[in-house]
């Protein structure tokens, strides 16, 4: 009797492990497309999953569904660890049902969801379905309601991370839109809200599935991918960076490396940075050449890397202690905030704040993006973004300015204004309303040279030198307070690690209230 029992369970867990069958199984490899089980697998540690709800079954019979029955129905969830770190898996099942989610597939996600956030953990989704099973009808979309709450509620209380690995479309778009990272391969993912078929139906143009909702689109133009690689293993390894790097007990604790660890990791090749910025001030350079020297050796994870690639944001380390780095990009629009810019950096700031990670700001900005087009696409309300992000935010704010830093970009990016807890500058950067030249030209716009004794260019260069030398230097803004230090450039990784450790145990609380009213 007890061996029938034995056999029962062995068979139908095979049942269940079978998916769609072995045919569509085939049909998602032929795809360049991993199945369910497969991803979860690589994902894991080796012998950490403990599924739940292995057995589960939809309980719709309309529609002859009552013959296309599958245990699991859709949607493979459990948990496990990644290096360690407990973790919340759900992975949508495309061979059963086009992985389409029904109240059933829905409760199973949000059961995992609810234990995640009793556990403290993070939750993290492999999509590749496609859509609300049309079947269940009403049903379906109240599954994705529950399921969106979820993402909002549990917002800055876990992490919460989503891998599209197949289509996701309609309605299921918005939970991956309001989780924390969303990551995509470039060919066999897309996303998008109404597809082309839809398109062009209503608007009558032709457009493919690629152009419409794939990951160059998100990862580029509407920045609504965080993370694109060219396949499901690059990109599940870059979730299991991602985990390692959040869910430690150091980043919300940042407690310091223990003593057999090396304090300082640092870049095998350690060049100067002196000689990374050019000597000519106005021209570009590269922030990730100065970013490599300061932060511990191959500690860096870059989020958004294509979209706005005038400032860029990554995690990254120092001495072992985790960091969110925002830094502009001067080989980029001479690293000017723009709409796309200011959203990027604000929407990770409000990341590292929600989870406890430091920020560190590398500052070399000359403005916002000036123009008609940004001015009607909104860069006032979308720049108030980034300083609404930073001023809310209560982790410990270090920054760096690095070169120019002028007028309302200055305060904007983690100014001693906005509550900065460290504020260093390099000897030469330059902290002004304006560029000189922009500077005489409002000042001296109405005078030229004097009893004919220099002509009017000898004039405004004059002026220009004079602007320069009293205005664009970091003295006059250590004079006022405004800057804490000004820092021989190489010894920035030093000053930063040592104000890491100093800031470690802030605790800063602000006024009590509902919620902020962000400038949306």
């Amino acid at each position: 009797m007890v061996k029938d029992h034995r056999e029962t369970l062995l068979r139908i867990s095979r049942e269940a492990e079978s998916g769609g069958g072995s045919a569509r199984m085939e049909s998602q490899h032929q795809k360049g497309k991993l199945t369910a089980r497969e991803r979860i697998a690589v994902l894991l540690d080796p012998g950490s999953f403990g599924e739940i709800d292995k057995f589960r079954l939809h309980d719709c019979h309309d529609f002859d569904m009552k013959e296309k029955s599958y245990y699991g129905d859709g949607v493979v969830t459990g948990f496990g660890t990644i290096e360690g770190t407990d973790v919340f898996v759900y992975a949508q099942d495309f061979t059963v049902l086009g992985g389409s989610l029904s109240r059933s597939h829905a409760r199973k996600i949000c059961k995992v969801m609810d234990m995640a956030a009793d556990a403290g953990a993070p939750i993290i989704g492999l999509n590749d379905s496609g859509g609300a099973r049309v079947q269940e009808g009403i049903d379906a979309l109240a599954g994705y309601g529950e399921i969106f709450l979820r993402n909002v509620r549990y917002s800055g209380l876990i992490p919460q991370i989503t891998a599209i690995l197949g289509p996701c479309a309609g309605g299921a778009v918005y939970s991956p839109a309001v989780q924390d990272f969303v990551l995509m391969t470039r060919r066999t993912s897309h996303m998008f809200v109404t597809g082309p078929k839809v398109v062009k139906t209503v608007l009558h143009e032709d457009v493919t599935t690629a152009d419409l909702g794939g990951a160059q689109v998100h990862g580029t133009v509407s920045g609504a991918a965080h993370i694109v690689k060219e396949t499901e293993h690059e990109v599940i390894e870059e979730i299991r960076r991602l985990v390692c790097f959040l869910a430690r007990k150091e980043v919300a604790e940042q407690s310091l490396p223990k003593k057999k660890e090396p304090v300082f990791k640092r870049p095998a090749k350690r060049e100067s940075l002196w000689d990374i910025i050019p000597g000519d001030l106005r021209k570009p350079y590269n922030i990730r050449d100065v970013i490599t020297q300061v932060i511990d050796i191959e500690s860096m994870i870059e989020i958004s890397q294509d979209f706005a690639k005038n400032i860029v944001t990554c995690f990254a380390r120092i001495g072992g202690i985790g960091i969110g780095i925002i830094a502009n990009q001067p080989n980029h629009f001479a690293g000017v905030l723009d709409i796309k810019a200011s959203r990027k950096a604000a929407r990770f700031i409000r990341f590292c704040d929600a989870f406890g990670v430091p920020i560190v700001t590398l500052e070399d900005v000359p403005g916002f993006m000036p123009g008609k087009d940004q001015e009607q696409n909104g860069i006032i309300v979308n720049g108030a973004k980034l300083l609404y992000a930073y001023a809310e935010a209560t982790v410990p704010k270090l920054t760096v300015i690095l070169r120019k830093a002028y007028g309302g970009a200055y305060i904007v990016m983690s100014s001693r204004h906005l509550l900065a807890d460290m504020v260093f500058a390099w000897p030469h950067a330059e902290i002004a309303v304006m560029g000189a030249e922009g500077a005489v030209e409002v000042l001296y716009s109405k005078q030229a040279g004097s009893n004919g004794q220099v002509t009017e260019h000898e004039f405004r260069q004059q002026k220009i030198q004079e602007y320069s030398d009293f205005f664009l230097n970091p003295y006059r803004a250590a004079e006022k307070g405004y800057i804490d230090a000004i820092i021989d450039p190489d010894e920035t990784r030093e000053r930063l690690l040592g104000a890491l450790r100093l800031f470690a145990a802030k605790q800063q609380v602000l006024p009590a209230k509902k919620h902020g009213n962000i400038p949306l």
